[in-house]
């Protein structure tokens, strides 16, 4: 098993940035999947962005494309979520996410995401 920690978070100006961090610590990380999710207030957990165990390959949700890039240091166990042009419409509790996978290079559906951490509060004001 793999056990997730994010950080990062915080209370952010619209237009401004925050860098989420994940550490991942247990089974050899990059046997995972990685992904960020989050969770409005009164909404239901969606699927942000994934990113491939190599860190080659990543898939965006529209809404953040452009402005949000994930990315991965296999040697540190740990993945990020850069946050850029933030817009209150991001304000969010946000989870990283792992999923076993047997391919380097692919990025997983969502659906597959089994490991969760504890969430770190993103909060944009307008």
């Amino acid at each position: 098993q793999v056990q997730l920690v994010e950080s990062g978070g915080g209370l952010v100006q619209a237009g401004g940035s925050l860098r989420l961090s994940c550490a991942a610590s247990g089974r050899t990380f990059s046997y995972y999947a990685m992904g960020w999710f989050r969770q409005a207030p009164g909404k239901e957990r969606e699927f942000v962005v994934g990113i491939s165990r190599s860190g080659g390959n990543a898939y965006y949700v529209n809404s953040v494309k452009g402005r949000f890039t994930i990315s991965r240091d296999n040697a540190k166990n740990t993945v990020y979520l850069q946050m850029n042009s933030l817009i209150p419409e991001d304000t969010a509790l946000y989870y990283c996410a792992a999923a076993e996978s047997g391919y380097s290079s692919t990025v997983v559906p969502r659906q597959r995401y089994n490991y969760w951490g504890q969430g770190t509060q993103v909060t944009v004001s307008s």
